[in-house]
């Protein structure tokens, strides 16, 4: 049985506002602050990916609804933090889920819209950072997806996109292919955080 792809974006608008709370962390920020980040880091992939597709109105002002369950999980999220300690740890790991519902909702809108291949992917990749992106932005960080130290972040989200796209082309009505996906996403990316993977960075040769 597949999940509606709806519902799926909406656990990624909910799992991106608590990456939101949980990076103010620290910051010494009131809740207004708070709900500020948690809903830029909720919507703000999904809206640049819409901007580009030109499909208006934005996915949340056509359905309020999205900036409901995220304004619920980021009261949720910032009521249990008073009580619970939350280690840098635990942003990364929602980090990552959120990168994973993110990335393939937005390759899979892309395609519903048009039909080029790349460009889902491309998209895939946008609503999956670009929220994060706006959040570390905002609280005047260098964006994770450009830190050497954040283990294949954009990488895994490339990885999800492109393989929600071939499966989208080899085998159309397989209703799974969102969850695997997802999966894949998810795994390179925990597996990333937890072996210390990363891709070769670039250093130019020093002079004698």
């Amino acid at each position: 049985m597949s999940i509606p792809i709806s519902w799926v974006e909406y656990a990624a608008v909910a799992v991106g506002a608590v990456t939101g709370v949980l990076a103010a962390s620290g910051q010494r920020i009131d809740l207004f602050g708070v709900l500020v980040l948690a809903l830029v880091t909720a919507v703000g992939g999904g809206t640049v990916r819409d901007l580009c597709l030109g499909s208006y109105p934005i996915f949340w002002v056509r359905d309020p609804h999205f900036l409901l369950a995220a304004l619920l999980a980021a009261l949720l999220t910032f009521g249990a933090a008073r009580f619970v300690a939350t280690p840098h740890r635990a942003l990364l790991i929602a980090d990552a889920f959120a990168l994973a519902l993110f990335a393939v909702t937005g390759a899979e809108k892309s395609l519903q819209v048009q039909d080029s291949g790349l460009v889902a992917v491309l998209l895939g990749v946008t609503t999956g950072v670009a929220g994060g992106v706006l959040r570390d932005v905002l609280r005047r960080e260098i964006p994770l997806v450009f830190r050497p130290e954040i283990y294949l972040y954009a990488t895994a989200a490339l990885a999800g996109a492109s393989l929600l796209v071939l499966l989208r082309h080899l085998a159309p009505a397989f209703a799974q292919a969102p969850l695997l996906a997802m999966s894949l996403t998810l795994l390179l990316r925990l597996s990333a955080i937890l072996f210390k993977l990363r891709l070769p960075v670039f250093r130019t040769k020093e002079p004698p």
